[in-house]
């Protein structure tokens, strides 16, 4: 039996959370709590579908990468036993359970990390009007998922809730946060994709893409927010995988897929997602924690 779904939370004896487009935040003082619920958002909008269990997939995965690429660079992650939460929380544990992590308090970084290996999406549609994906040329002749010559770092700015975010160059991060800290992150955004696309090629699965965040801890460059997951990247099947077509995923573009194919203009109000479209999703992030993770 699958538990309740959790659209939003609001947990008493707690301040009010700040909500993203997927989590509640709540702040503890000298760190956060994390709560990664159902909700899920596309093309910047926050549908008004909860879809089963995302939220302790998203939990489950990003644990496990933190877990992985700690030796590249250290993360925010404290626990996500709810045992070692502050007395405050304990309260709650029905509902912070397996969706929730508690973690360092940084100071997140205005950038979206994102780094591309295969030509898909927003970096397929530039090159195919300019040749280039953010400003970085590439070859003539490369269709759709094709693998690029070497993984790109294409930043962009982090928008608000309901607002899109908008590509930059290396110049303007640079001028965003410092050299030093642009060269970090950027540094660490590629060996990050790096190390998990050969983790998960071994499982079967292609990390086309992914978006990475970062903040400053104790005046250290630390990597947060989630990592690696079905909402910040995307997955493919690698026996499936062949250049030229779309792929299969086991990710939230089958959502995208279904917007795509109605006459909604990408604003509020979203439109309510078919059962069948939320229990195929659910399926999806299912599917690859067990792959990835067990």
């Amino acid at each position: 039996m699958r538990t309740p779904t959790v659209l939003e939370t609001n947990l008493e004896g707690l301040n009010p959370p700040k909500r993203g487009k997927v989590r509640d935040i709540y702040d503890l003082g000298d760190s956060l709590l994390i709560v990664a619920t159902d909700r899920i958002s596309a093309f910047d909008v926050i549908l008004p579908n909860a879809v089963p269990e995302k939220g302790r997939v998203l939990t489950k995965i990003s644990a496990f990468w933190f877990g992985q690429t700690e030796g590249i660079i250290r993360n925010h992650l404290i626990s996500t036993e709810v045992k070692d939460y502050p007395s405050s929380c304990r309260p709650h544990a029905e509902i912070l359970k397996g969706r929730s992590m508690l973690v360092k308090k940084a100071r997140s970084l205005p950038v979206e990390c994102i780094v591309r290996g295969y030509l898909t999406g927003s970096g397929l549609k530039e090159y195919r009007s300019t040749g280039a994906v953010s400003g970085i040329k590439l070859p003539p002749g490369l269709t759709e998922a094709s693998r690029l010559p070497e993984p790109l770092f294409t930043p962009s700015t982090k928008a608000e809730v309901g607002e899109h975010d908008v590509n930059i160059d290396f110049t303007s991060v640079v001028k965003l946060v410092g050299k030093d800290v642009a060269e970090k992150i950027r540094s660490s955004t590629l060996a990050v994709y790096e190390k998990a696309c050969r983790i998960a090629e071994t499982k079967g699965i292609i990390i086309a893409d992914t978006k990475l965040e970062f903040g400053i801890y104790q005046d250290e460059v630390i990597l947060i927010d989630e990592v690696l997951t079905p909402d910040s990247s995307r997955f493919w099947p690698k026996s499936d995988y062949r250049a030229g077509v779309p792929q299969k995923s086991f990710d939230k573009q089958f959502v995208r897929d279904y917007l795509l194919s109605l006459k909604w203009n990408q604003k509020p109000p979203a439109p309510v997602l078919p059962e069948e479209v939320v229990r195929r999703t659910s399926e999806k992030y299912l599917e690859v924690l067990a792959m990835l993770a067990g």
